[in-house]
């Protein structure tokens, strides 16, 4: 089936020239972006058309990229006790609710999750879950994530230090790093797909250095790379984390990282608020990814990341949401509008730029996660897009139209595709039911209040 969009205000290609096209059309088939130019360009292929989509009045940007998220904290916003606290505070309260999650309930957060991100103008997300209760696996992720119709990284998280042994999350959440190695070479061999267009890949994921041992990170690095797939953590989340690995491992975060084969172009990290210089250097040598998650920094006073200094220095960086419970949504929008608004509250009006905020979300995200068939719209890359109308009363406003999507940002998506099939239309999901996914995510967080 040939799909072509057609009269866009303006199509935001993000290509290495970053070309805009003004009345800009785009042309799908199978998946595969098969011609972009001005809709006068694509008269021809407009005839042929199958379905005819009008843009009028619409920014078309490459799909948002999420590259940190913990999908099953949906069911854990606004918990008091967590809310006015800091990240480890706030971990000690919320792993003792965590633990007492079933696979329903993975299921219907992430389902939660992953529809806020769709109507979001999220395409290609990651999901980092490592907590493993009660019969829970990666599997109920995954199986959420198809029915929503995302483009899925899955990471397979894991905790094995608890509390008696010097970590920070209770005993009764943490694995043996047997089960652990064992469990995951499972998910990679059963979900991992390594082809271009996949829908489903899978990374090695430790939660972090305060919850597993030196050991399971460095064999977690030993296996992900025979298996070809990729290695995911948090790293120097917040001056505790940095304080923890200094006494606990005698060095900083960075060389902790290095130490273990933590770094490389098959690595991305979240956070790295406190990188300091030689360590964004050490990043920047390594081609190391990192997740920066501006909002949940903020919520959890974490700091600012230094986005400008990693940029400037060569380090891939894209954004990402992280849990709900931290950064309170899921939309990758609002974290580019903070992103771009935190660099500039430290460096000056003109430290990062709407259009350089928005690549970090599309194609950044894309780079980071080693999707080289994602992240632009370009011939023969993923027909992964959204289409966003200017004309609600904020963005109806803006005199330039892309600095708006980030000045004066629409409130959502109107229409998002991934691989060729619509995800959301009219500013609705199509893909599965929204009320019974909330509904869903009800009872579940209802179970969790009354066990509380």
């Amino acid at each position: 089936m040939l799909t072509v969009i057609a009269n866009a205000a303006m199509l935001v290609t993000m290509d290495d020239g970053m070309r805009e096209i003004a009345d800009g059309a785009i042309a799908v088939r199978g998946g595969v972006i098969e011609q972009v130019g001005r809709t006068a360009d694509l008269a021809q292929v407009r005839a042929e058309a199958d379905v005819l989509i009008d843009a009028a009045g619409c920014v078309v940007t490459p799909g948002l990229v999420n590259t940190h998220h913990h999908l099953f904290q949906s069911l854990t916003r606004a918990v008091p006790g967590a809310i006015d606290a800091s990240l480890f505070a706030w971990l000690q309260r919320l792993y003792p609710i965590w633990a007492r999650y079933r696979p329903e309930d993975v299921f219907a957060a992430a389902q939660l999750g992953l529809a806020e991100l769709a109507l979001s103008g999220c395409t290609l997300t990651s999901g980092h879950h490592y907590l493993f209760p009660d019969g829970v696996t990666l599997d109920d992720t995954i199986a959420a994530a198809a029915e929503i119709g995302l483009r899925f990284h899955a990471t397979r998280g894991s905790m094995s230090v608890g509390e008696s042994a010097g970590g920070l999350p209770p005993d009764s959440v943490v694995e043996t790093e047997a089960a652990i190695l064992a469990d995951t070479i499972r998910v990679i061999d059963r979900f991992h797909d390594a082809a271009p267009g996949a829908m489903v890949r899978v990374a090695v994921a430790p939660c972090s250095p305060f919850s597993v041992s030196r050991e399971l990170m460095r064999d977690s690095a030993l296996l992900a790379r025979d298996k070809g797939v990729m290695l995911h953590t948090h790293l120097a989340e917040d001056a505790d984390d940095v304080a923890f690995s200094l006494e606990r491992f005698g060095c900083r975060p960075g060389q902790y990282a290095e130490d273990l084969g933590w770094t490389g172009d098959d690595v991305w990290h979240a956070h790295c608020v406190q990188l300091d210089t030689a360590e964004i250097a050490l990043f920047a040598r390594t081609r190391t990814g990192v997740a920066h998650c501006p909002c949940s920094n903020c919520r959890l006073g974490s700091g600012i990341a230094p986005v400008r200094a990693m940029r400037d220095a060569g380090v891939p960086v894209g954004l990402g949401v992280d849990g709900s419970a931290s950064s309170d949504a899921g939309n990758l929008l609002q974290e580019a509008r903070q992103a771009m608004l935190l660099q500039r509250v430290q460096g000056g009006a003109d430290a990062l730029g709407p259009r350089e905020a928005l690549r970090l979300a599309t194609r950044g995200g894309a780079e980071v996660l080693a999707r080289d068939d994602c992240g632009s719209l370009e011939r023969g890359k993923r027909a992964d897009f959204a289409i966003w109308s200017m004309t609600e009363p904020g963005p109806s406003g803006a005199w330039d139209p892309v600095a708006g999507l980030l000045l004066a940002p629409p409130s959502a998506a109107r229409d998002v595709m991934v691989e060729g099939r619509w995800v959301v239309r009219d500013g609705s999901l199509v893909t599965a039911d929204l009320p019974a996914i909330c509904a869903a995510a009800k009872r579940s967080r209802q179970r969790q209040m009354e066990l509380a």
